[in-house]
């Protein structure tokens, strides 16, 4: 979305998200933001596909704005961030969020938000740069090696890729190489100790539900809530906002 359209969708609303634009990674990358600097951070991060734009609804949520700043970002390859340039790798693609971390969380440790391939990027980041992290909110998030599927049209889309569109070209390109990023995080997800509310539809049939499983297995030295939502399916952010929004609040109370 532009500028001008961006504001257009907004004119009614007392908070404003702006978009800004930052160099990492050899990229330019993305981000809306809102709220007031004083208060604390919130980080969403998308799926696969995806801009920050999936969060746009909770920028037009003044109860939350009254308690959070929220930052949403485009994922390299999707939005204003390179655009149909693919970043296969989870540590590349926290290394391209780290700018952000840096500047809004050195005052305070943030509050990581993802949903779907959003999910092991967040905790990748926690993995990697803890210090900036406060918590991690998962949405339906694709964790597993063992349960990501085998699509056998993947190769293919690939081999054709120059004739999909920008974000189909990203997306197929990274979810070819989510099992193998998966199998590397596995000896790391003990060393993630912040709070985390993992939240996931049992009727989800994009994210297998035993995803969460995988999660509260895995983090051992952090202090875990798992939300099952009862005949829910994979799009939590739009189905069941309210639900995202109680996992944040929550999670600023949280000392």
């Amino acid at each position: 979305m532009s500028d001008k359209a961006l504001s257009k969708e907004f004119q009614a609303y007392p908070v404003k998200p702006f978009q800004h634009r930052y160099q990492a990674c050899q990229r330019t990358m993305n981000y809306a933001e809102a709220g007031d600097d004083s208060l604390p951070v919130v980080l969403f991060i998308h799926g696969s596909p995806g801009s920050w734009m999936a969060f746009k609804g909770f920028f037009k949520d003044t109860l939350l704005l009254a308690k959070t700043k929220l930052i949403s970002v485009d994922r390299p390859g999707f939005g204003y961030s390179d655009y149909g340039k693919a970043e296969p790798s989870l540590a590349t693609q926290a290394a391209c969020l780290l700018p952000l971390l840096q500047q809004y969380g050195s005052r305070r440790p943030v509050i990581l938000v993802g949903h779907s391939l959003g999910g092991p990027l967040i905790a990748r980041l926690a993995m990697d740069y803890p210090r900036y992290i406060k918590g991690l909110i998962f949405l339906a998030a694709s964790v597993d090696p063992e349960l990501e599927p085998h699509e056998w049209f993947r190769k293919p889309m690939n081999a054709l890729r120059w004739i999909l569109p920008g974000s189909i070209r990203a997306s197929n390109r990274e979810i070819m190489s989510l099992k193998s990023e998966l199998q590397l995080m596995l000896p790391l997800w003990s060393v993630i100790h912040q709070p985390c509310i993992i939240i996931q539809g049992d009727a989800d049939n994009l994210v297998p539900p035993d995803n969460a499983s995988f999660l509260k297995k895995h983090l051992v030295n952090a202090p875990v809530e798992m939300w099952m939502l009862k005949d829910m399916n994979h799009f939590i952010p739009w189905k069941r906002p309210e639900v995202v929004h109680q996992a944040i609040l929550q999670m600023i109370d949280i000392n």
